[in-house]
Formats: C-alpha cells, structure tokens, sequence
C-alpha cells in the first residue's frame, strides 16, 4: 500500500507536532508571589532578574512580615522580600538558578533564604554599589527551623 504524498505530509506534520509537545509544556512560566515594601527598590530589581529568566510574578506591594510568618519562615532568616514558588517559600534576593535547582531536586524542606541582603545577590548588584559582591550563602530551611548551606556564592 502506497501513501499518497498529501498524507505523508500530514502524518509526518502530526508526529514532528507531537514530538515538540514536551518542549512547549517546559516554556510554560514558572509564577512566583512576591510580598514586598512598595517603595523598595531592590526588591524591584529583584523581581526584574526573575521576570530576565522567565519567571511570571505576581507582586503584593503590602510588606512581607505577614507573609513570612504566615509561610511560617522563623525571622532569623529574614530579608526585604518574601516569595512563594510552588510550595517552597523563598526569602530575600535568591538568584534564580538556586530556584530552578530547588524546584528540580524537590527537596522536603520549607524552601531557600538568602538572608540579610548580600551585596552583589541578584537585585543587590546594581550600579550604586560599584561592582562590589560579598560572598553570601543560600540556606535551605528545614520545616524545623534548621538550615544548611544549599548554594554558596563566591
């Protein structure tokens, strides 16, 4: 049985759409909830390092205490900015790679924190601090309260 050219056409057209169908599910963005100071600037800079790297945020401009509490995050782990990436609360300026590593490895834990704000983190690398980067770690918090160091950056 011969296939006429116009249904080989259509069947390999069929197979090669069905075959890209896993890349297209790996472009759906990743949302991410952040709870910020509306008048705080690195926080924004933030936002705008994980919106580069294709995250969709969602900003609540009310402050972040509440939200860190409510996420039951223990305050010594504390920034300027709380988020929520799937089930795994990120607190302060975690560079996007140390989120897409979290959300692949999937570890039982409450989430990741870059405590304090680090300068040269994501957001705290702007021009006003001249090239400066300190190095800082980024902790992933057990439901416990207890941590260890998840990513260092040097």
């Amino acid at each position: 049985m011969s296939l006429s050219s116009p249904f080989r056409r259509r069947l390999l057209g069929g197979l090669l759409a069905l075959a890209t169908l896993p890349a297209l599910a790996n472009t759906q963005k990743i949302t991410v909830d952040v709870w910020k100071d509306p008048n705080c600037g690195c926080c924004q800079d933030w936002i705008d390092h994980l919106e580069g790297e294709g995250y969709a945020v969602r900003v609540f401009n009310q402050g972040n205490q509440a939200a860190r509490q409510r996420l039951g995050l223990p305050e010594r782990y504390g920034s300027c900015h709380t988020a929520l990436v799937g089930a795994y609360v990120v607190e302060g300026h975690v560079p996007a790679a140390d989120i897409r590593r979290l959300l692949k490895e999937k570890p039982k834990a409450l989430g990741i924190a870059a405590p304090g704000m680090p300068v040269g983190a994501p957001g705290m690398d702007g021009p006003a601090y001249r090239g400066r980067r300190d190095a800082y770690d980024v902790l992933l918090v057990n439901r416990d309260g207890s941590s260890r160091v998840f990513a260092s950056h040097r």
